[in-house]
């Protein structure tokens, strides 16, 4: 079985919200997923995802691939996490 961790929509029409998901790749976007990794919410001023970086690394070292956005959200992760010097 292949692991994609990718962003899985839900929210109403024109207001999108993501859930992102470890999921296997033959499953749709919308279909079931294997663990919910947090969300994100692109209309959200301020800080507009939440991400458990540390069970995407847990998927990673399994074998998961992680989406484009998905790395972009865990860079973004990453950079608040850093200590301001």
């Amino acid at each position: 079985m292949s692991v994609k961790i990718r962003l899985t929509r839900t929210g109403a029409r024109n207001s999108p919200c993501y859930r992102v998901v470890a999921a296997d790749t033959r499953s749709p976007r919308d279909g079931g997923n294997l663990e919910i990794l947090g969300w994100y919410d692109p209309k959200r001023e301020g800080k507009n995802f939440l991400i458990k970086s540390e069970r995407i690394v847990d998927w990673e070292q399994r074998g998961a691939n992680v989406s484009a956005t998905v790395k972009s959200l865990l860079k973004r992760a990453r950079a608040e996490q850093a200590p301001a010097e």
